[in-house]
């Protein structure tokens, strides 16, 4: 791990701390669907002018859902990152990577439940479910990443 003379080292749990307020703001009534409605709408219509409110609704619906699951994929891999204790990946055993997805899914319940005290949103038992798949298959990234062969890299 080579670093700059002088230049502090940041510690990688203030990564998962940080995207943890990230996912925390997107679970804001600034990320409602009524409020990313009024974006994916138009964008949608400006695209495909005949466009049905049917096929607009469930684009949107499919596009929260992908978000769900890459915000806590993330969420997974910075954790793999900061129990590997260390800037540059390495193999993490099992039980670690379970860690991680734990840390993930905690979180997701959690963000659930923050979400029940907003007017606009509510609490999904499906969006943890999507929320702990994201965390897997983020963890299963992480673990495949860092045991790849050193001949197989790519540039």
């Amino acid at each position: 791990m080579s670093t700059l003379p002088g230049k502090p080292k940041i510690n990688p749990w203030v990564w998962v701390a940080a995207w943890m307020g990230v996912i925390f703001f997107f679970s804001t009534d600034l990320f409602s669907g009524a409020q990313t409605s009024r974006i994916i709408g138009p964008i949608l219509r400006w695209f495909v002018p005949d466009i049905s409110d049917y096929s607009i609704a469930t684009v949107q619906l499919v596009a929260r859902k992908i978000a769900h699951l890459v915000e806590y994929a993330v969420l997974s891999i910075l954790a793999c990152r900061a129990l590997a204790k260390r800037d540059k990946m390495r193999p993490l055993p099992l039980a670690a990577l379970g860690q991680a997805v734990l840390i993930a899914v905690v979180y997701a319940a959690l963000d659930e439940w923050h979400q029940s005290w907003t007017a606009e949103r509510f609490a999904s038992p499906l969006d943890v479910a999507i929320d702990s798949t994201g965390a897997t298959v983020g963890a299963a990234f992480f673990a495949w990443r860092t045991r790849r062969k050193k001949g197989t890299t790519s540039p």
